[in-house]
């Protein structure tokens, strides 16, 4: 795998699929060497189910519901990815903790709708984040992609950016513009991946400048 040999990746989600439309355009446009080889919900209806069929792109439903604990939902999971050849996971708004096994340490990534340690953890997705940071009275949030590790939201931060909360901000205004954010910062976390530009040195991870 190269710099300008597309990697596979396999997106995880839940809902309607609007980040994993932001890829298919950002690698339809040539800005991101990837190629999505697969994407599985943990939901039967998800819209991003969908938006890969209209692709072509393998649709796979594995419904959290239908296992009876974490650990055969991820036995599910794994066998989807393994008829795959993924090189990396993108968790884009999948509700459910995927593990990584050994095998996807360093080849997961989640995105979040704050700024970790911030606002995170078990029952903060979704709109629950930026309710949650209206209620603090915060004045600032914003998007963190970081790798998956054993704890929900808790893996080494690779991008973070910062967005304003505005007075009469509500929660979908809000989502608005970190959901605006999200999209430039997972694509580029994708591409820095692509370029083995991300080493993971303890709970940080270091950028390395382009080769």
């Amino acid at each position: 795998m190269t710099a300008h040999t597309p990697i596979r990746v396999a997106v995880l989600l839940s809902g309607g699929g609007t980040s994993l439309e932001n890829l298919f355009e950002q690698i339809e446009s040539g800005a991101l060497e990837a190629q999505i080889v697969a994407v599985i919900s943990s939901k039967q209806n998800a819209g991003g189910l969908e938006r890969a069929r209209r692709r072509g792109v393998p649709a796979i439903a594995v419904p959290r519901n239908r296992y009876p604990n974490p650990g055969a939902f991820n036995d599910a999971i794994h066998a989807e990815l393994d008829r795959h050849e993924v090189d990396l996971v993108a968790c884009l708004g999948f509700l459910s903790p995927f593990e990584t096994r050994g095998k996807f340490d360093g080849r997961a990534i989640n995105v979040h709708p704050a700024l970790i340690p911030a606002f995170c953890g078990k029952g903060y997705y979704g709109h629950h984040v930026h309710e949650a940071v209206l209620a603090a009275g915060a004045t600032t949030t914003g998007a963190t992609v970081h790798f998956v590790d054993d704890e929900y939201d808790s893996g080494p931060i690779i991008l973070q950016e910062e967005v304003p909360v505005h007075p009469g901000d509500t929660a979908a205004s809000l989502a608005e513009r970190v959901q605006a954010v999200e999209r430039r910062l997972v694509p580029k976390a994708i591409q820095l991946f692509a370029n083995h530009q991300l080493v993971i040195e303890g709970r940080k991870v270091r950028v390395l400048d382009p080769a």
